[in-house]
């Protein structure tokens, strides 16, 4: 059995962290985040061509490591009575 960093959402779709793990990939995602815009603090151009780029492989990293160690996604709509 594997161990679940993420659990999905109850309302639409998406993860929450709910380890250690999955709160510390989300950390990580943050301070990425953050540094990106310090480093990448050139001209406007070059400032939202390499940023955005570095923001997009990040968050296409982060969405993988969410479905890998998350439970399946789909469309939730609460808890359903039946």
């Amino acid at each position: 059995m594997k161990k679940i960093w993420f659990k999905a959402k109850r309302y639409g779709f998406g993860w929450y962290p709910a380890t250690w793990e999955g709160w510390l990939t989300i950390l990580i995602w943050v301070v990425l985040f953050a540094a990106s815009t310090i480093i990448f603090e050139m001209n406007v151009e070059e400032f939202l061509n390499w940023h955005l780029i570095f923001v997009f492989i990040i968050t296409v990293l982060l969405v993988y490591i969410s479905y890998k160690k998350g439970e399946k996604p789909g469309w939730r709509w609460g808890n359903k009575q039946d």
